[in-house]
């Protein structure tokens, strides 16, 4: 549950706080673009907001609305991960992001504001990239998607935060740290599965996959 306190979005009075540069999120990634930018954004407004520094362990936890470019970027910057169990994923669809302290209970929703948009940025970039993914653009408009994205992404980066995003300090429910469950060997394929992952069929323990089946 998600209940809203206040709509503070000023900048001043935040202790300092350390962010990884977007080099490193660029190197787990792959590439530049608009929505590993944003991802950084939302980390910084969701560590500047808490005064966190990024999680060594599961001191932050990172609930994150939907699975986009946007996901690898909070992963590096805020120290919240799929294998730390502090990364948890829920299928909105939605740029929506909620940044929660373990210590000091204190939690921040970050969500894009629809004002807000790559498209108003950087206008041609949608066309450009469809005639580049559909095989239609010659190789000068393959070099323009690439340093436009390039100068949208550095565009993003400049831009506060607090004009991005709607932020909100709120009071969550605080998830539970990571279990760690034993593993079994499924009935019909053999291979192991973690306990709390297997299911009965014929009244023996399978795999979710041999479970569909």
């Amino acid at each position: 549950m998600v209940v809203k306190i206040s709509d503070r979005e000023s900048l001043n009075n935040k202790e300092s706080i350390v962010l990884k540069s977007f080099n490193e999120i660029t190197k787990f990634h792959g590439h530049i673009c608009p929505g590993s930018a944003i991802g950084y954004k939302a980390s910084q407004a969701g560590l500047t907001e808490l005064k966190s520094n990024n999680s060594q362990d599961e001191e932050l936890v990172a609930i994150v609305e939907n699975d986009s470019c946007a996901v690898d970027a909070i992963q590096v910057i805020t120290g919240c991960t799929f294998g730390k169990g502090n990364l948890i994923f829920m299928d909105h669809g939605k740029q929506v992001y909620t940044f929660i302290n373990r210590t000091t209970k204190d939690a921040v929703r970050v969500s894009l504001m629809d004002s807000f948009s790559v498209d108003i940025l950087a206008p041609k970039l949608g066309k450009l990239r469809f005639k580049v993914n559909n095989g239609t653009a010659n190789e000068f408009e393959k070099a323009d998607l690439k340093e436009m994205i390039h100068e949208v992404s550095n565009e993003i980066l400049e831009i506060p935060y607090n004009q991005m995003f709607n932020v909100e300090h709120v009071k969550v429910d605080i998830p539970k740290k990571a279990s760690i469950f034993t593993s079994i060997k499924c009935f019909k394929c053999g291979e192991m599965v973690s306990e709390h992952r297997s299911r009965v069929k014929n009244g023996q323990i399978v795999c979710i996959p041999c479970f569909k089946k």
